[in-house]
């Protein structure tokens, strides 16, 4: 697809005319892989990936001052062996993998060759944009004419945001042919549309997305504690883990996986307009912070425990009988507990404790009986 350079009223007026642009397929992020493939893999590629790494942490005991249970709290307190654990998650990502499929085969492909354009786009907004000043000037009783003309001399490019984005020296040839000038965008217009379009905007997007997400999860997650038949036949699933380990993260029923996980998660992409790539890292993202959230560990160099409160020590008081009514948020921040006051309040440190000697305690009586 091709643009022509722009409209005749649009060149015949003081704005820059647009650029021609011409649309191609966007090439792949990594030579040996598609985009499509490694949309639907990279996710789970991260999680398993993640999880091997606290899992070798675990078998080998490697950091045991920053574990929240011991290893026997695990083989004790736990109502789901690993094996089980395992096999529900892969059969989550399985289906995480046809929604992420059905996602990718009903968008169009990401395109390229449009980027100069949108942000000559963003720069006309400025453009724009300046023409309200001279009236708020003459609100505070300024004259904003009298002040760029006195400005243009030693200062022309704030002379022309003073006098409403005129820069009638700024000017560009339209061709190499007729000789014609165009008015010319300033390169701080151009300076802060690349900021916008490049920076800000997709920054926006990705926090609609987590904000979005996290919202969905909350009250959802909140509702199947809430409710005992939510609670009984999907949620309890989940908290037959009382002591979260990573590969654990996605232990759920198949029904709460969808509704939570997988509904939630392709949800905020759309409702955030995020491009295909920017929702690849999306769900990457999303993905290695549920699995940190149920790691174990408060390692105090990792950093996705530091990003938010809303951490593994904040999230495993919530695996706890104690603590199953609070600190609903997932996964990325705590504000909706903080804002319905559901985050635990109080200290948790001999709660824990007595969790680990009750536990060192069966083990030691189960050794005995063997």
């Amino acid at each position: 697809m091709v643009s022509s350079i722009m409209a005749n009223s649009t060149v015949a007026s003081d704005l820059p005319p647009l650029p021609a642009y011409e649309l191609r397929p966007m090439p792949d992020l990594l030579p040996f892989i598609s985009d499509f493939w490694l949309s639907l893999l990279a996710p789970h590629a991260a999680y398993w990936a993640m999880s091997m790494f606290f899992h070798i942490i675990d078998v080998f005991d490697l950091f045991p001052q920053y574990r929240l249970h011991t290893p026997a709290e695990i083989t004790q307190r736990n109502l789901a062996s690993r094996w089980q654990v395992a096999r529900d998650v892969v059969l989550e990502q399985i289906l995480q993998i046809g929604t992420s499929t059905v996602l990718a085969l009903t968008e169009p492909g990401q395109q390229t060759g449009m980027e100069e354009y949108d942000v000559a786009v963003w720069a006309t907004r400025i453009r724009l944009a300046q023409r309200v000043l001279p009236g708020f000037l003459g609100l505070l009783g300024l004259n904003a004419a009298s002040i760029s003309k006195n400005m243009a001399p030693e200062h022309p490019l704030l002379a022309g945001v003073l006098a409403g984005g005129h820069y009638p020296f700024l000017t560009t040839a339209l061709d190499g042919v007729t000789g014609t000038h165009v008015p010319a965008f300033a390169t701080w217009e151009l300076v802060v549309a690349k900021v916008l379009y490049w920076l800000i905007v997709p920054s926006i997007q990705m926090f609609v997305a987590v904000v979005f997400l996290d919202t969905w999860q909350y009250f959802l997650h909140r509702a199947m504690h809430v409710n005992k038949w939510m609670y009984t036949k999907f949620h309890a699933r989940h908290h037959r883990l009382y002591v979260p380990y990573a590969y654990g993260a996605l232990y759920n029923h198949p029904v709460e996986a969808f509704l939570l996980d997988t509904l939630g998660a392709s949800l905020a992409y759309k409702v955030s307009f995020l491009s295909p790539r920017l929702g690849m890292f999306f769900f990457v993202g999303s993905m290695m912070k549920t699995v940190d959230d149920h790691c174990g560990y408060a390692l105090p160099w990792d950093p996705l425990q530091h990003i938010t409160s809303n951490n593994a020590a904040y999230h495993d008081i919530h695996h706890q009988s104690w603590g199953i009514k609070s600190n609903f948020s997932q996964p990325f921040f705590t504000f909706w507990d903080k804002l319905l006051s559901t985050n635990w309040k109080g200290d948790t440190k001999l709660k824990y404790e007595r969790s680990r000697t009750t536990a060192a305690a069966k083990e030691a009586a189960s050794s005995k009986a063997r």
